[in-house]
């Protein structure tokens, strides 16, 4: 793909008339601006199917159940007017999550709403944000019901090369925004027998060969380098506390890459309380 073609694609929002989805909205509306991109805002109409006793078909009022689809991406649209962003929305009938993966063909970034709910929020994901963030085909931002602003990026960096586009779209949304990268890699002792100085030095040279060249590309950001000894992604999210944004990759490898997230992915993804973006690699878009 030309970075021309990429630039034009858009960022895909989808909404449900929550009150989640247009914290999503929001999100998505900044992102687009400052990427230069226009703005998809989508609904999708799920047709409820019922069966009984002397029913033989669907009972449901399509003409109805779409039209509130299109007041529904009508709300959303009016809330971001005044961005001065290109904003078209379309209602589709089907399953919100195929008709969400089937725009992520398209899409530079599908945003949902995490639909975490109170206490349970760290520990319940809605079956869309879950499955987007599964099996999208481009980048996925999963946003919570009241994104923080201000605040770092955080980016985990798990090394040897696996999450070079993670630390890229990190650092460039960190030059974006005006803030700091927080760069996070966590280093274990299990199955290891070298002493803690050494893994502990390893793992802060694999972070540094992971982070070479982009202070040059980046002059601007500056760079919090956190090497700990702990699970990748309980680093990630205490580093996160106040951050803005979580950067990290999807790790998915092989045959199942699209449909597939790393177990460092999953956990950041039910634990965050702050905006999430999963990064595809260039190969799988």
């Amino acid at each position: 793909m030309s970075l021309s073609e990429h630039s034009c694609r858009p960022v895909v929002v989808g909404v449900d008339g929550s009150a989640q989805s247009l914290f999503a909205v929001r999100w998505a509306a900044a992102y687009a601006a400052h990427h230069r991109a226009p703005l998809v805002i989508g609904y999708a109409v799920e047709v409820p199917i019922e069966y009984g006793p002397g029913l033989s078909g669907p009972l449901f009022d399509g003409a109805a159940l779409y039209a509130h689809g299109e007041s529904v991406v009508a709300e959303a649209a009016a809330l971001v007017a005044a961005d001065q962003l290109v904003v078209n929305t379309f209602v589709e009938v089907g399953d919100a999550r195929a008709v969400l993966r089937d725009r992520s063909e398209r899409a530079r970034l599908v945003v949902v709403g995490s639909r975490g709910l109170g206490a349970l929020r760290r520990t319940l994901l809605g079956s869309v944000s879950t499955a987007i963030a599964r099996h999208a085909s481009c980048p996925v931002a999963v946003v919570p019901e009241a994104p923080v602003a201000g605040g770092a990026v955080v980016v985990g960096v798990a090394g040897s090369g696996a999450d070079a586009d993670a630390i890229a779209q990190g650092f460039d949304e960190a030059s974006r925004r005006d803030v700091r990268v927080i760069a996070v890699h966590a280093w274990s002792e299990f199955f290891r027998y070298d002493s803690r100085a050494t893994m502990r030095a390893e793992a802060e040279a694999e972070l540094s060969a992971s982070l070479a060249g982009y202070r040059e590309k980046y002059p601007d950001v500056r760079v919090e380098r956190i090497v700990v000894e702990d699970r990748p992604a309980r680093a990630i999210l205490t580093a996160a506390a106040g951050a803005q944004l979580i950067v990290v990759g999807s790790h998915g490898r092989g045959g199942a890459a699209r449909t597939t997230l790393g177990s460092v992915a999953q956990a950041v993804l039910h634990g965050t309380t702050r905006p999430l973006l999963i990064t595809r690699p260039e190969s799988l878009r």
